[in-house]
């Protein structure tokens, strides 16, 4: 008893600061602060030992580590999401902006969990014959492990490909309100100020470049990282499925997606490491891939198909 009400107000307690951590990092898009980035950094650090509560307590009362539902997976995912925060920046890179990745995705996932499944879902259960086996912490902890660093990968370059559109669009309205092609004549006052705005917005634009160029190689390293458990996690998946079922590989719909998103992370690092692609072109395919990711990981799960399925909508 006294696990099950450690792990609710650990539960309640890592939501919560996920919530606030949430927002100090989106302030931190508009006003860049050390002391804001610095106490997301903190609270994410207590959010992460808040979230190992849960799932300690959780594996202590039910007898089992917490990966065999939905709840609990999610959950996981959650804690995987602040880890990769504190990783990142122990390294002392992407500190200011980082958090308002992982963060909303720690707090989402945390309240999916928590308030958008059933009661009956986030109860503990005995495992099935078929997860009674030590293939469950290697499997599960490698596909989920990888699903975060993936999605960390994929929202990178989506927020890539959002800034550089930014970029885009601004340069453009400069040009067209130049003086090469404005048909009125300027003064001296009014070509002092044309040119003060014009340097104003390259400075701007140049360090939105810098931005944009870090934003690709965070992608470009959590997506090498998260193709890499991918492949560890779909291994040992078939080693597992042919213990337990008789068959390497049945086509299952989540083995079915899961090779899919494989393949298009597969061919992400084609083209960065063989084409030598790099910006806004890789980046295209990763937020394809951010699709794919929640669609083997979530969508499969609601919809009750296969044996992999925890069903809900069916």
């Amino acid at each position: 008893m006294i696990f099950i009400t450690l792990e609710h107000i650990s539960a309640h307690v890592s939501f919560s600061l996920t919530f606030v951590i949430t927002l100090i990092y989106s302030g931190t898009l508009i006003y860049k602060s050390e002391k804001l980035s610095n106490s997301g950094g903190k609270g994410m650090i207590v959010t992460c030992i808040c979230i190992t509560g849960v799932l300690v307590s959780r594996s202590l009362y039910s007898g089992h580590l917490p990966l065999s539902n939905l709840y609990e997976s999610f959950m996981f995912l959650s804690w995987t999401s602040s880890m990769i925060h504190i990783v990142i920046q122990i390294r002392g890179q992407y500190a200011w902006w980082l958090g308002a990745i992982t963060a909303p995705s720690a707090m989402l996932t945390h309240g999916f969990a928590t308030l958008g499944l059933p009661d009956k879902m986030q109860e503990s259960a005995m495992l099935v014959p078929a997860l009674q086996s030590h293939w469950l912490m290697m499997h599960v902890s490698m596909i989920l492990l990888s699903y975060a660093t993936l999605l960390c990968g994929s929202l990178s370059s989506i927020s890539l490909l959002v800034i550089a559109s930014q970029i885009n669009q601004k340069i453009f309205l400069n040009v067209k309100n130049s003086f090469f092609f404005n048909k009125n004549w300027y003064s001296h006052d009014q070509e002092k100020k044309e040119l003060k705005q014009t340097f104003y917005l390259s400075l701007r634009n140049y360090r939105k470049w810098v931005f944009t160029n870090q934003l690709d190689q965070l992608s470009y390293r959590t997506i090498g990282l998260g193709f890499s458990l991918l492949t560890i996690g779909i291994l040992s998946g078939a080693v597992w499925a042919n213990e337990a079922w008789g068959s390497y590989w049945s086509w299952d719909p989540k083995e079915t997606w899961a090779l899919i998103t494989w393949i298009l992370f597969a061919i992400y690092l084609h083209t960065r490491i063989n084409r030598g692609w790099k910006g806004q072109k890789p980046a295209i395919v990763a937020s394809v891939g951010f699709i794919l990711v929640w669609t083997c990981y979530l969508g499969v799960d609601l919809l009750g198909i296969g044996l992999h399925s925890y069903g809900w909508l069916l």
